[in-house]
């Protein structure tokens, strides 16, 4: 572990002591990769390791996002695209075209089911109904980025955890990964808070199924702060940072009081009231994972762990490592 950041792995590690967290992994990167990786805490009869696996749930999100903005800058999608051009069954009864921009944005109103169910997810898709019209609201969305991994195998004839796996793996991060073999952490009062974790991942959820490495995410997020480089051209990272929520209204759980907007599947702290540096973008995950890369401050970070809903104070993360640069 850095000293340098020694505030912010006292916090991590304060998680685990105080019985917030089960385990921590905790690890920051610049621009030339890892910094400082430490790793605190046990599962039932297993000590956490830096290079251990952990469910990143949402932060699936982003990793799907620059997927397809990889199409994107191949020209084989754009932001306008529509979903029907994937799915033309989609949206029968709907009034309005929901469009890559919108499933990348939590714009789509496409209703949410539940994330164990035992339907498939493209059944689930193109059977759920809509709670509001395309773009002119936002409600988190995971659903949503069943309609991203259909848009994307229709213009790259490969599914959509193939295609990330072509540009992440030559970059280290070639943990990531959706086969159970991988063996994440258990994820500690997953069943008390309603969630079969099993039929979950049985879906292979291209919006929270990822299961991966601290330091899948670390190489990946020196990338990005290298400008995207070996992900994306530096031009499409840019458009992928672009806030496409303006200010329509925002649902929980992400009200308009969090000061946050959403990009092309990042979110974006833009006006968040507790943060140091609000030049961020990243992503959250349900068992306590954070993402985030800070472009002006040359930082990247991530948290995994396993615990279901952690009532963790982030801004106090985010702020110890920025303030230690």
């Amino acid at each position: 572990m850095s000293q340098q950041f020694s505030h912010a792995f006292d916090w991590a590690e304060r998680q685990v002591t105080e019985g917030v967290l089960p385990t921590a992994v905790l690890g920051i990167a610049t621009a030339e990769g890892t910094v400082a990786l430490d790793a605190f805490g046990a599962s039932p009869g297993r000590t956490a390791r830096v290079d251990d696996h952990y469910r990143l749930f949402s932060v699936t999100k982003p990793l799907v996002g620059l997927t397809a903005a990889r199409a994107i800058e191949r020209g084989l999608l754009t932001a306008e695209t529509p979903l029907t051009d994937a799915l033309p069954a989609f949206g029968a009864n709907r009034d309005d075209v929901v469009r890559l921009r919108h499933l990348a944005s939590h714009t789509s109103g496409i209703s949410e089911p539940l994330m164990d169910s035992s339907t498939p997810l493209r059944e689930e898709l193109l059977a759920v109904g809509r709670d509001f019209r395309a773009g002119t609201v936002s409600r988190y969305s995971t659903i949503a980025y069943e309609g991203i991994a259909a848009l994307v195998a229709h213009a790259t004839g490969r599914e959509w955890d193939a295609e990330l796996a072509a540009w992440a793996t030559p970059l280290g991060a070639g943990g990531l990964t959706i086969d159970e073999a991988a063996d994440p952490h258990p994820v500690i009062g997953a069943a008390e808070e309603g969630l079969d974790v099993e039929r979950f991942a049985r879906k292979r959820n291209p919006g929270a199924g990822l299961i991966g490495r601290a330091q899948d995410l670390l190489a990946i997020g020196s990338a990005l702060l290298r400008a995207g480089e070996g992900i994306v051209r530096p031009a499409t990272l840019a458009m992928t940072l672009r806030p496409l929520t303006g200010d329509i209204p925002r649902l929980d759980p992400y009200p308009a009081e969090r000061g946050q907007d959403w990009g092309f599947t990042w979110n974006l702290p833009t006006r968040a009231p507790g943060l140091i540096d609000r030049d961020a973008y990243g992503h959250g995950g349900w068992a306590g994972a954070e993402y985030w890369i800070h472009p002006s401050a040359g930082i990247a970070y991530v948290l995994l762990a396993n615990a279901s809903l952690p009532a963790l104070d982030t801004d106090r993360l985010d702020n110890a490592i920025i303030g230690a640069v």
